[in-house]
């Protein structure tokens, strides 16, 4: 019983210094939250950059003309 309590320490113990995934799953993790964030004010980002190049193609008429 000790030997298993002692194996079982030791396998926690790596697991906790382990860290080699950690940063893979941070960027995944991001990456899933800004895809969301887009799908969900899909509509309203389309409609701020449609306006903004709206803007810049009136504005650059009006130097040109």
């Amino acid at each position: 019983m000790n030997r298993l309590y002692w194996k079982i320490r030791k396998n926690c113990e790596e697991l906790k210094e382990n860290n080699e995934g950690v940063g893979v799953v941070e960027v995944v993790l991001l990456l899933v939250i800004l895809i969301a964030l887009v799908l969900i004010f899909k509509n309203q980002i389309t409609t701020i950059i449609t306006n903004a190049f709206n803007s810049i193609n009136n504005d650059s008429n009006a130097i040109l003309s």
